[in-house]
């Protein structure tokens, strides 16, 4: 028997102990345990959340529901959960009941921090629109030092004469 890859936990087995113990082969299952790690923190059950972080297997050891967002962009064009017409049609337990399965964000402004939307809505509506990226500045050809002397030459012989 041959294995092409070196075997850590049962879990890389797959099959194939099973196999050997159904078909009464003794020695594939004896070789196939003698391949395994004696250490016990290489057994299956405990590399299935090794990439997660501990937030994330707290979250998931206790079933809880995902994060509550705090804050959302208008900006973005993702939808926006709204709960408050579900309070007003069937009462304070169907909004609560809502917002658990559903929550909305806490605050609901634009990309921009709050001293920003404050400095920005005292500004004007142009300096406005460029700071969000919807009016772009006017594109500059700077002409070359040469052909800004032969323009103002031609120009000359014109003033003087008006």
């Amino acid at each position: 028997m041959h294995i092409d890859v070196p075997l850590v936990n049962e879990a890389q087995i797959g099959t194939r102990l099973n196999a050997a113990i159904e078909h009464n082969r003794r020695g594939e299952f004896a070789l196939l345990l003698s391949l395994l790690s004696a250490d016990a923190r290489d057994m299956a059950q405990f590399q299935w959340q090794k990439e997660l972080d501990s937030a994330q297997k707290l979250q998931r050891q206790f079933e809880l529901p995902p994060k509550h967002p705090l804050l959302v962009d208008l900006s973005l064009g993702e939808p926006i959960v709204d709960n408050s017409p579900l309070f007003n049609q069937a009462g304070a337990r169907a909004f609560q009941l809502q917002q658990a399965i559903c929550p909305e964000a806490l605050v609901i402004r634009g990309g921009e921090s709050m001293a920003m939307a404050e400095v920005l809505s005292n500004c004007d509506l142009t300096t406005q629109l460029r700071q969000r990226g919807q009016l772009t500045s006017p594109k500059i050809d700077i002409m070359h030092f040469a052909d800004q002397l032969a323009i103002q030459r031609n120009l000359v012989p014109l003033l003087a004469t008006a």
